[in-house]
Parts: C-alpha cells; structure tokens; sequence
C-alpha cells in the first residue's frame, strides 16, 4: 500500500451519507488502534467514549449547539462518533493498574524492574504535576497522539474522518459526566463515509511547502 498516496488522499469530511455504516469488523480495528497508541512512560492517560446509535449520537450533538451547531450534522450523520477524553490528573490507582497489566504481560524479569519502573513513572507525574505545573495539559498531548494514530487508520481503511474540536466542553461534561471520572474532554471524531454532497472533497489538498516547516541542521 502507497503511505503517501492515502494521506494525499485523505481529507476532513465535511458531510457524511447516514446510510452508510462501518462494517464491524473494521471498526473493531479503529479500536485497537486506540488501545495501541503509544504514549509518554507509556501513561495511557485517556477514555474513549463511542457513540454508534441514534440517540447515543444525539447526546454528543447536544454539546454541538449556538457557534458551534454547524458540527451537529457531521455527528448525527457519521456512522460513528467518539468522545476522546484526557484525564485530569493521575492517581496511584490509575499507575498500579498500569504496572499491574505490564507485570501481567511479563515486561519485567524481577520485582525491582517492577519497582523501578513504578518509581520512574511516579517522578515524571510529579515532575508534571509540581515543576510544570500542568499534568492535564501533559495527558492531553498524549491523548492527541490517539487522534492522529485514528486518523491514519481509519483513511487506511477507506472510511473518513472529522477530527472536531468546536463544541461546548461544559455541556458535553455534564451530559458524560465527565469530571465525576476524573476526565475531561479533548476532541471529537465523527467516522464513517462522505456525503455526495460534501464540498470539500474535490478541494485538492493543500500544505506549506517542505522547506517552509522542515529543517536539516
């Protein structure tokens, strides 16, 4: 498969055709994808919700309401929509569940690989948490690497992608109850096949040449 021929191809979907559905199968791929997303210390400091029917999709839509209405038809048509969420701070249980699923998965030869990790994992929370002074900004760069491993997964397969960043944060917030979870949300994706009526499909793609964002030192 040509990398760069479907990222030539690939686009922000404007409109989507409500008929059409993402097979299972492959959405069950987008998934994965997700849960294999890399992280920083491997922190995985993230919640994915997914909406796939009507009225679940009818909740997302709520938060699309006043300046940003003009993204409420691109989630109640979607085939799929997910709420990418950040969490806000990490707990110890949050670090003991990871290093509890790496114990299980044999990553470490000896309790004090174990340990060690625990403790490298713990400066680096700290170290974002104390001296940065913003761990919740530190997880949500995390979380947007799940957005990008999305998008390119999903253009692989053929279906199209809406990364949608304009909605009401409170209202999607209440409407999850996000905050009772420790998580607050980042973006949103609406998945699934382009409209006939999508404007900016025959747009031809544009970017900022080579040499004006790349430089060899």
């Amino acid at each position: 498969m040509d990398l760069l021929k479907v990222l030539q191809q690939r686009y922000t979907t404007k409109a989507y055709d409500a008929s059409k559905v993402i097979a299972q199968s492959q959405f069950d791929q987008l998934l994965e994808v997700l849960k294999l997303t890399p992280s920083s210390i491997n922190i995985q400091p993230w919640h994915f919700f997914v909406a796939d029917t009507a009225p679940a999709k009818e909740r997302i839509a709520t938060a699309l309401v006043g300046d940003y209405a003009y993204n409420a038809a691109k989630v109640l048509n979607a085939s799929h929509t997910i709420v990418f969420c950040s969490k806000t701070d990490i707990d110890p249980e949050h670090l003991s569940n990871i290093i509890t699923q790496e114990a299980q998965d044999g990553r470490f030869k000896d309790q004090q690989v174990q340990q060690n990790q625990m403790n490298s994992r713990t400066f680096y929370v700290d170290y974002y948490r104390q001296q940065q002074g913003d761990l919740s900004r530190w997880t949500e760069n995390q979380t947007f690497i799940a957005l990008g491993q999305l998008l390119f997964a999903a253009a692989l397969q053929g279906i199209d992608a809406t990364p949608i960043g304009g909605f009401n944060a409170e209202i999607l917030n209440q409407e999850l109850k996000l905050s009772e979870q420790g998580l607050k949300p980042s973006v949103l994706v609406a998945l699934g096949y382009r409209s006939d009526e999508d404007f900016n499909a025959p747009l031809p793609k544009s970017r900022l040449d080579q040499d004006k964002i790349i430089s060899v030192l």
